[in-house]
């Protein structure tokens, strides 16, 4: 793996990249990635992920105050105005709810989440030295890739440790290979963009209170290299040949494009004039 300077791109106009997500996407299913990352096909709000959303804001925003004050009455305090902010920037989400007793019902699903943050952290012995930044490195002969991180911590003597919060409950072993992934991806990342291999790569679990930590090897990262270029070579196979077949599991059952999926008699959309060079640079 040869490291490279990061790569800085105009907040207004990104690069076309390959985050995490878009590569789990195109291994659980192609045509997916393909509605997400060419059509952009639209998707309903789902209250699972703006609870995410909502929690990861307040979850920023306490370390915004001195460490003496970032307690969990701070941190239920910013969780009224974080919804606020939500709303004003995406007002579909005030949609989601069929009246206001069901709105309560979910901040109060979103409140037991941040109350748990704090049995498993103590952010007062915190001073994370990013938050949710963007990370973004060219792989050589490969695309360029983009992850977004929640928290980076950088110890007195120079460790890395690379933190990612899930609102959901740590998946069985089974069916981790996706998040474990995606850490393993913005690990690569910080090597490639900072010539710095992370000391640690830690998922905390506010879903059931599981804390995950992994210390990542040089071998764990060529795998994920070669994982990742493997994914590339597909995507640009596929969008060179104007096909992206669905691939059906288990995970249908919740896909919010199965109308667009030939596996159940649906009928995609034609490619949109310009969108692959545009979404992916090839």
């Amino acid at each position: 793996m040869t490291p490279s300077a990061p790569v800085d791109t105009p907040r207004t106009r990104r690069a076309p990249a390959l985050s995490p997500s878009r590569a789990n996407d195109y291994q659980q299913c192609p045509l997916l990635f393909r509605l997400r990352t060419i059509d952009r096909v639209p998707e309903a709000p789902s209250p699972a992920a703006a609870r995410g959303t909502l929690v990861h804001s307040v979850l920023e925003g306490i370390f915004d105050v001195p460490a003496a004050e970032r307690t969990p009455g701070l941190a239920l305090e910013l969780l009224p105005r974080a919804w606020d902010d939500l709303r004003e920037r995406r007002p579909e989400y005030a949609g989601m709810f069929d009246d206001d007793a069901a709105v309560d019902a979910w901040l109060g699903s979103a409140r037991a989440l941040v109350e748990r943050y704090f049995t498993l952290e103590d952010p007062m012995r915190l001073e994370p030295r990013a938050r949710e930044i963007t990370l973004e490195a060219r792989l050589e002969g490969g695309p360029l890739l983009r992850g977004i991180v929640d928290r980076v911590d950088v110890a007195p003597d120079g460790a890395v440790r690379i933190v990612d919060y899930k609102t959901g409950k740590a998946p069985r072993p089974q069916y981790g290979e996706s998040v474990a992934f995606q850490m393993r991806f913005y690990a690569l990342v910080v090597l490639l963009s900072r010539g710095t291999m992370p000391a640690m790569l830690q998922l905390v679990f506010l879903g059931d209170g599981q804390v995950q930590r992994n210390v990542p090897t040089p071998g764990d990262l060529e795998r994920t290299e070669a994982k990742i270029r493997a994914v590339w070579d597909a995507i640009v196979r596929d969008a060179q040949e104007g096909e992206f077949r669905p691939r059906t599991s288990k995970l249908c059952d919740w896909c919010a494009h199965r109308t667009l999926c030939p596996a159940f008699d649906g009928t995609p959309p034609e490619f949109p004039a310009g969108a692959v060079p545009l979404t992916l640079g090839i």
